[in-house]
């Protein structure tokens, strides 16, 4: 269920009976070939799935995030990181003081992940507040599945690539690995990455993104029963 598609009175009436709630927040970016909404399509659709199971409400997804790095690729829409802050900050608060005390984050990208750390202050003023964290790219269940199967994660490569957000331009193939422990600017980046994948398999098969699929939406379950 999507907050976003129901009106007040109905979310009311869902407060009167739960008070959990499931924020999504992604990033408008490349990600190679895949679509440039890799990092709100996922996050969003294990959100949907565990609201089918659990009954708890959806709301409208944070479409964008913190990729200055990525700016010279067509398409990336970056926001600064003081900003996400604060809005992700003023919703919290906005949902808090109607009665959502228990909220899971589900972050799709990691530039967005100073938000996790800006929580922390906002639980130190607000008592009654319980707020759950979680990266399913990162999460040992996940991980788990890549390396029984072989293989390694990196930025738009086979770890992202659910049928969901492919497109029709994906290859077939493996791409060398890009790793630096420089700070490239956005220019620099898009001359060393070029397509934009960070290397591994561009895809595989189905089955395995549905074995990741599954590990990750059983994580959120446990998360919203736990919270």
């Amino acid at each position: 269920m999507r907050l976003g598609e129901m009106n007040w009175m109905e979310i009311d009436n869902y407060l009167k009976k739960d008070n959990r709630l499931l924020i999504v927040l992604g990033a408008t970016e490349q990600h190679g070939f895949l679509c440039t909404s890799t990092d709100v399509k996922i996050p969003l659709a294990i959100a949907d799935a565990a609201s089918q199971q659990s009954g708890v409400l959806v709301a409208p997804p944070m479409n964008f995030g913190c990729s200055s790095y990525f700016v010279d690729y067509p398409g990336t829409i970056s926001i600064r990181v003081d900003t996400l802050i604060k809005v992700v900050d003023d919703m919290i608060r906005s949902l808090h003081h109607q009665g959502f005390k228990r909220i899971v984050i589900l972050n799709g990208h990691g530039g967005n992940t100073p938000v996790k750390v800006s929580l922390g202050e906002l639980m130190n003023e607000v008592k009654d507040l319980k707020i759950a964290w979680y990266e399913w790219w990162k999460a040992p269940n996940v991980t788990a599945i890549a390396d029984n199967h072989h293989l390694k994660s990196s930025h738009a490569s086979w770890i992202e690539a659910f049928p969901f957000v492919r497109t029709s331009a994906i290859p077939d193939g493996d791409k060398a690995p890009f790793e630096t422990n420089l700070i490239l600017s956005s220019a620099d980046v898009k001359k060393a990455v070029g397509d934009g994948v960070y290397g591994g398999p561009y895809k595989v098969e189905d089955a395995i993104m549905t074995e990741v699929f599954a590990a990750a939406l059983k994580d959120v379950l446990f998360m919203l029963q736990s919270i």
